[in-house]
């Protein structure tokens, strides 16, 4: 969410900023209401001095036998009470229009974030590995003869409709071994703090991390309230809220492996064939609470955490900055990365890390006190996968496959699969 006193002080700035993010100029109607809803406040204040003063000399009227000047202050006083509830509703009125429109709005891009309408005006920054060239035609996940055993889409689809798949034998295996590793190499190596949490929670929770009001189509939600996360993100980021941290406790990263849950409200017919977009998928999750002075240093980090786990696994990858129209809602600066998918000759989305700056921590009412003294100050919050588990599981299998139909699966992975490394044509690990 935005901060109001921000956008008082330099309007033009925050025009400029949304510009940059396709909107138009919205810093005059936030302000006329901002200013409504302070009129209101301050009218409110100088009724109810009226009518304290005039509820003081109720007294005094009476006592001296003044009658008729006692009525009047008593009829005042009742006047002033039902003109400090009209005004106090009115304000309140205004308050709740005011952030409406605030909690609507995306969070304002860095300044060396690189402008552009969509995902072509994208920079990549970096690429590791060289795409594997292959004596023959590489296939998708699904087609691979060594993957199709373990992969079940009819069955999935019997169950619970499109966008679902089951899971068997040796796919499964590598799966759950992916999601391991990951969680081992970044509490061992990179310093985070494995946690496992909820994946219903309450509305403030999804509202907090920005998923709602703007994005409810996107997810699920029972018919008790609770709504399915999308991502950890949601549960690890609002550990937070409602807190004042010392500053000593910070930079706080953890990680999650969750299931999650997305209604991909808008992508149909997008990636329907495979595994590539599911209702429901496996994520490790990283997120990181810091103070203002030190987000961006631990959004190369957290990058660093997420492109490490494609390097062990041998997996070429491209680390590209997103574009202000091209960003997630809460973003001030995202990097993707793009793992390389033979199947599809192309590099395909893997990992977003984010920083968000104060925006989330706004919205949970997150702080910490400064080390130094003074008045508690907005955290700044971080989040990005690292990685997205069945993505990943995919680019092994299609990065890893011989023309025979066997897949040779990355090394690290051994020791997690009883020592095996392959799987064989047949669907059976070896």
């Amino acid at each position: 969410m935005h901060d109001i006193r921000a956008i008082r002080e330099n309007p033009d700035r925050f025009d400029t900023a949304l510009a940059r993010r396709g909107l138009s100029a919205l810093s005059g109607e936030i302000l006329a209401i901002d200013e409504a809803r302070r009129s209101k406040i301050l009218a409110a204040e100088t009724a109810q001095a009226e009518q304290n003063r005039a509820s003081k000399d109720v007294g005094a009227a009476k006592a001296r036998g003044d009658e008729a000047e006692f009525e009047r202050l008593r009829a005042l006083v009742a006047e002033k009470k039902a003109e400090i509830a009209r005004l106090n509703e009115e304000a309140a009125a205004e308050d709740a229009r005011l952030r409406d429109m605030l909690v609507a709005l995306p969070n304002l891009p860095l300044d060396d974030v690189p402008d552009g309408p969509d995902e072509s005006a994208n920079v990549e920054i970096r690429r590791w590995g060289a795409p594997r060239s292959f004596s023959f035609t590489p296939k998708e996940h699904f087609e691979i003869a060594g993957a199709k055993p373990g992969m079940d889409f009819a069955t999935a689809a019997k169950l619970s409709g499109s966008r679902f798949v089951m899971l068997t034998g040796a796919v499964i295996r590598v799966h759950r071994a992916l999601a391991q590793f990951m969680l081992d190499t970044h509490v061992a190596e990179h310093g985070l703090t494995e946690t496992w949490t909820p994946v219903l929670v309450k509305d403030e929770a999804m509202f907090g991390t920005g998923q709602l009001p703007k994005f409810s189509e996107d997810s699920y939600q029972t018919t008790n309230g609770w709504w399915l996360i999308p991502t950890a993100e949601v549960t690890l980021t609002n550990t937070v809220a409602g807190e004042i941290l010392e500053e000593a406790q910070l930079p706080i990263r953890m990680t999650a492996h969750t299931q999650c849950f997305r209604s991909e409200a808008g992508s149909a017919g997008k990636d329907t064939a495979g595994m590539l977009r599911q209702h429901q998928f496996e994520k490790v999750e990283m997120v990181s609470i810091t103070t203002p002075e030190t987000s961006r240093d631990e959004h190369e980090r957290m990058t660093r955490c997420a492109e490490a786990i494609l390097e062990k696994l041998g997996l070429p990858y491209r680390t590209i900055v997103l574009c202000t129209g091209d960003m997630g809602f809460g973003a001030t600066r995202t990097h993707d990365l793009e793992v390389w998918l033979p199947g599809q000759n192309t590099y395909r989305e893997i990992s977003s890390v984010s920083v968000c700056g104060d925006f989330q921590a706004r919205r949970m009412n997150a702080r910490f006190r400064p080390a130094g003294g003074g008045k508690p100050e907005f955290v700044h919050t971080l989040n990005g996968s690292g990685l997205a588990v069945g993505r990943c599981l995919i680019a092994v299998l299609e990065n890893g496959q011989q023309e025979d139909g066997a897949v040779e699966l990355p090394a690290v992975l051994h020791p997690y699969l009883g020592g095996k490394g392959r799987i064989a044509a047949d669907g059976t690990l070896e």
